[in-house]
């Protein structure tokens, strides 16, 4: 019997540099169940991955479609660049593929920063999304819908070789949270004039440790929140005349 878009159950990774978190979702992105989460495999090889995901998900519930936030570039569903994880061990692995062998349902697999947009922004005008974990994601929406993805965090940054280095992890466990949040103003001045924004979302790990007042038109947001992006990647398949937020809200 062919599954009607009410009925869909979306299973909804996102693959971080420390954990792979996961959950089913109905179609309007909400959870059907707990959010679980394992620990990040070392080395993070697709083969390793993939493993922990089959882990992650061996007692979850049926599922008809499977979304993936993957934390690099990705273009239609291959992995293209991993720098939190290795390019060299990714470059050019068909992911969406190698999980649809392996767990037996459709699979689509977008940037990490993409899926948690979807999941969370209102769908009127230009929104951004950024991640502050691992390294630093980004991603833009106009009316609901994603604008092409572009690796914003690997461009360089005062005098450091990329926004990834100057406040991602590693910057943090180099020079601590004080300066880290100096730096994130300094970067929000950027952002603001560089994109133009209409509202900005700030999620990812590192989220809740900044210390300063954050403007009118800014939001920190959970991982939770952004997993449910996952619902939205399919939910536009059943309803292409609309917008992605509209897609979903519609059911």
């Amino acid at each position: 019997m062919k599954t009607t878009p009410d009925q869909l159950k979306i299973l909804s990774i996102d693959i971080g540099g420390s954990h792979i978190k996961g959950t089913i979702l109905n179609p309007k992105g909400d959870l059907e169940k707990n959010y679980e989460k394992v620990v990040t495999p070392s080395p993070a090889s697709p083969e390793n991955v993939i493993k922990s995901i089959k882990t992650l998900v061996k007692d979850f519930p049926n599922y008809d479609r499977i979304s993936v936030g993957f934390p690099g570039f990705v273009k239609d569903g291959v992995v293209k660049t991993a720098p939190n994880l290795s390019t060299e061990l990714w470059k050019d692995f068909d992911l969406s593929k190698k999980l649809q062998e392996e767990l037996g349902q459709p699979a689509k697999v977008v940037n990490d920063a993409d899926m948690q947009g979807l999941g969370v922004v209102k769908g009127k005008g230009l929104e951004m999304v950024i991640t502050l974990g691992t390294g630093f994601g980004t991603a833009l929406l106009y009316n609901g819908d994603l604008l092409p993805h572009l690796e914003f965090s690997h461009q360089p940054f005062g005098k450091s070789k990329s926004y990834d280095k100057y406040i991602g992890e590693m910057a943090i466990e180099k020079e601590g949270y004080k300066k880290w949040n100096r730096r994130m103003q300094k970067v929000f001045e950027v952002l603001k004039t560089v994109f133009n924004y209409d509202y900005l979302y700030i999620g990812g790990g590192n989220s809740d440790k900044l210390t300063f007042k954050l403007d009118k038109n800014m939001k920190i947001v959970s991982n939770a929140d952004g997993i449910k992006g996952g619902a939205r990647l399919w939910v536009k398949d059943f309803a292409p005349e609309t917008t992605t937020l509209e897609k979903a809200q519609s059911i």
